[in-house]
């Protein structure tokens, strides 16, 4: 098997293992475990604590003290131990430190699993831009493979879905051993922890228009945990209306359109940023959050089928939009010699404060409008589509950036 395909394994794998529970394991908490809606979304938010200092700490240490490609195994093996452990537990407490566990140890393999990948292609004199995003495709193709496997195998609503994740966790973790060594090259000494997680690049708060950026990455990457976490439990309450529905038999398979509708709206990216600019184009993402949950609140699996796979597809839309051209912009505007850091920042506020506001608050509005253990979802949705259509309001009137048509720079690295 030549390094190429290698690597897409390694890719295909790393992402099969957040794809078997992510959008499921809501709908497993609430209906099986019968944990209230805030609880679920403490779960999801342990991701967001986790990703403000799991991946910075592990990243020193494979910066300075082991290979890049042990301490990605070395993860994946303790969480699939840790997996298989929340699988045999029924009780919320037990189960959340289980989790946060768990994902101490899997976000940091996100960041782990590109560097690997970076060092490899680089030490075998490949172009990283031209051929990591061809190998990093497979990474969603193995989220979506793993949706559609627990799905159909009606595992959407079993612990089921966590013993898959854990052995394609352990299978990476060993098949982690068996990549080229990453041995790092000498760093500065003086690289602080604060330097390592971003902290560094603080200094563009000095700039009003990065510290609205910034605000705004935060409250967005908020709206990225809701459907993640309530997707699955919102199409398995409507069993007893629709309960011979494709949407209720098989919930994974159609929310995994909206992880293909992201890897297809990727390619629309260098287009839309030429022609609209950076400002307009994260306008277009919230607005297409503001549909994403509207359109949950009107649709559903019956008549309205087709209302739930516009809501999928405008998905790719949202998260695109914000999250690939956020970076980029984030690129242009960091000096050179902390746009490293800068992407640490960004990766900061979105997957790890905004996702922990996203998964706590949105639990407590699920929980709002839960009456005798019924949920009012119409309701749910609309609140969390008047959220966004708040931040798409003020946006525009706060951020200030001047679109040149002519400016290529931004779109250069996409």
């Amino acid at each position: 098997m030549n390094i190429k395909s290698r690597l897409m394994l390694m890719n295909f794998l790393e992402f099969f293992v957040w794809g078997a529970w992510l959008i499921s394991l809501g709908g497993y908490m609430i209906v099986t475990l019968h944990f209230t809606g805030g609880e679920v979304g403490a779960v999801y938010a342990t991701m967001g604590i986790a990703s403000l200092f799991m991946p910075a700490l592990l990243g020193i240490v494979a910066d300075r003290w082991v290979n890049a490609e042990k301490v990605l195994g070395l993860c994946h093996i303790v969480g699939a131990g840790l997996l298989l452990w929340a699988s045999t537990v029924t009780d919320y407490r037990t189960f959340y430190l289980i989790m946060l566990l768990n994902s101490m140890f899997f976000m940091p393999t996100i960041a782990l699993n590109n560097t690997v990948s970076y060092i490899v292609l680089e030490k075998k004199g490949f172009d990283i831009v031209k051929d990591f995003p061809p190998i990093r495709v497979w990474g969603t193709i193995g989220f979506i493979c793993a949706m559609w496997m627990v799905d159909m195998f009606g595992w959407t609503k079993s612990p089921l879905q966590l013993y898959v994740s854990a052995a394609a966790g352990l299978l990476l973790g060993i098949y982690s051993f068996t990549m080229p060594a990453c041995t790092r090259i000498k760093i500065d000494a003086k690289r602080s922890l604060v330097s390592a997680m971003g902290l560094d690049a603080f200094v563009l708060f000095k700039r009003k228009k990065m510290i609205i950026f910034f605000v705004f990455a935060m409250l967005l990457g908020a709206a990225l945990q809701i459907t993640n976490a309530f997707g699955g439990a919102f199409l398995d309450d409507f069993k007893t209306s629709y309960a011979d529905s494709f949407g209720v038999k098989h919930p994974n398979l159609l929310l995994s359109i909206s992880q293909i509708s992201e890897t297809l709206f990727i390619l629309t990216i260098p287009f839309f940023l030429r022609r609209f600019g950076i400002k307009n184009v994260m306008l277009m993402s919230i607005f297409a959050w503001v549909l994403r949950f509207g359109l949950f609140g009107i649709g559903d699996p019956g008549h309205g089928l087709y209302l739930l796979i516009l809501s999928m597809i405008i998905y790719g839309m949202a998260f695109d939009f914000f999250n690939i051209s956020g970076s980029l912009f984030v690129e242009k505007e960091a000096d050179i010699k902390i746009r490293a850091s800068a992407q640490g920042l960004f990766m900061l506020m979105t997957n790890g404060i905004g996702a922990y506001l996203g998964g706590t608050l949105s639990g407590w509005v699920v929980d709002h409008f839960t009456a005798n253990g019924v949920k009012d979802w119409q309701s749910i949705w609309f609140t969390f589509g008047a959220y966004a259509l708040v931040l798409g309001i003020v946006f525009p009137l706060v951020f200030r950036y001047k679109h040149d048509p002519n400016e290529t720079e931004l779109v250069k690295h996409s």
